[in-house]
């Protein structure tokens, strides 16, 4: 027995409603739908749990086998992969459609793995269709369970029931907490590569199309001994650029990785530098309240690099924006694997920061040191006086500080105030926070 969780993966031709069928199970509408054929493109992992029993269930991109299309032969690679992964398949064949001649390619290739095979037939949405599944038995996959994946009637629960009877067993223990990374920036900049080269297999697909990857997809990876789970983003362009539908969903998803996530690796391609684009992605990942890395990549495409050239590279970013020089930055090239390693060691580093607590004594020593350092100036025969100060959350770190009147308090010097605690506590790559409030005063300014 073990505590893996065992998997099913949803494999089928394009629009025979797989995402639907996912989003019906999984309670939520996490993999993106819609009428055009390949929408899903990657192969995309969620937790279930059905009467009592937890497993995975692995959405797929819609099999075309004779294509020769990039994507769609990319598509066929993951739907292949996932077979692989799987201990039980569920092949969803169109009742509308009738058997397909792509549904024979696809069997035969399913066979192959040796797993079994459960068929499911997609939209009987009503009594009257029921006779449509009649001549699916030609696929020689025994009998087949009608379902409505659209209105979640039919036979979802017995095919699901039938399912769990052959799943191995799991040992439930209590989980490690796994790092959640997102990985985010503008399309292109190279999101699925660097994924694809830190698990070491090719998890997403990656193409020079922009907007290759649509959903947000999850990968779980081990480094000695802590568990990660990355997430590989759709491009976020600006909104002014994005069309309404797919992509629109799409973005949407990245955006709600962000929030999802501990820690934020924004891809950035070199060739082009920090954009206006990247600094609007850095405001949504400080708003969330996210640690943050940066990750220059295709360092491999800059020429006549010299022991100096990164520090030149550095400077220039920090120039360009001051308010990120807490953040790391890591030069790496995500297709030929330079410096990748260094990433989690990062990640890590950045963590430890977000979750990180201060003393109070040792908080309130340095915030007074540096009033007296530093006194404000006096407003109106006021004078600001700070009483105590303590540190109320993690992740993000967040600090209040009780004064006689926080009116008194002005920008400048609520800057200097947290320029100090960087200087005292580090928080390398986290965006914390600092309150002002009376005494006796509930509210947070």
């Amino acid at each position: 027995m073990n505590n893996k969780k065992p998997i099913i993966a949803i494999i089928g031709r394009p629009n025979v409603g797989k995402s639907t069928f996912t989003n019906r199970i999984i309670g939520s509408r996490e993999s993106i739908v819609d009428d055009l054929p390949g929408v899903t493109r990657d192969r995309i992992y969620f937790d279930v749990e059905w009467i009592g029993k937890k497993f995975k269930i692995i959405d797929t991109g819609g099999i075309i086998p004779d294509s020769n299309d990039d994507i769609m032969l990319s598509i066929f690679d993951q739907a292949k992969i996932a077979t692989e992964e799987a201990d039980a398949i569920i092949f969803m064949v169109d009742a509308k459609e009738g058997v397909n001649a792509a549904d024979f390619d696809i069997v035969q290739i399913l066979r192959q793995s040796g797993k079994k095979i459960f068929l499911a037939v997609n939209k009987i949405d009503t009594p009257e269709r029921m006779a449509l599944i009649n001549e699916f038995y030609e696929l020689g996959l025994g009998d087949p369970f009608p379902i409505s994946a659209l209105h979640g009637s039919g036979g979802i629960g017995d095919l699901l029931d039938e399912i769990l009877k052959i799943l191995p067993k799991i040992e439930e223990t209590e989980e490690q907490k796994k790092i959640k990374v997102a990985i985010v920036g503008k399309p292109n900049a190279g999101k699925s590569s660097l994924t694809n080269a830190l698990l070491g297999k090719k998890r997403v697909i990656v193409s020079d199309i922009a907007g290759t990857t649509r959903d947000t997809i999850d990968s779980e990876i081990t480094i000695n001994n802590q568990e990660y789970i990355l997430l590989d983003t759709a491009g976020i362009r600006k909104k002014s650029k994005i069309e309404y539908g797919i992509e629109k969903f799409a973005v949407s998803r990245a955006i709600k990785a962000i929030e999802n996530s501990d820690i934020v690796i924004l891809m950035v391609d070199v060739t082009e530098g920090f954009t206006d684009q990247d600094k609007k992605i850095v405001s949504i990942t400080q708003e969330a309240g996210k640690g943050l890395i940066i990750a220059m990549n295709k360092w491999d495409l800059i020429t006549n690099k010299t022991s100096t050239t990164i520090n030149t590279y550095t400077k220039k970013l920090r120039e360009e924006a001051p308010y990120l020089d807490y953040v790391p930055i890591i030069f790496i090239s995500a297709i030929e694997k330079q410096r990748i390693t260094k990433i989690f060691d990062l990640v890590n580093e950045v963590y430890a920061q977000t979750t990180k607590r201060i003393p109070t004594s040792l908080f309130n020593k340095v915030i007074l040191e540096a009033y007296a350092l530093n006194p404000p100036i006096t407003e109106k025969n006021k004078r600001l006086r700070i009483f105590y100060s303590t540190q109320v959350s993690t992740e993000p770190p967040e600090f209040v500080v009780f004064v006689n009147d926080y009116t008194l308090v002005k920008a400048g010097y609520k800057r200097y105030i947290e320029k100090k605690l960087r200087e005292a506590f580090g928080f390398s790559g986290v965006p914390f926070k600092v309150f002002f409030k009376n005494r006796k005063e509930k509210e947070k300014k």
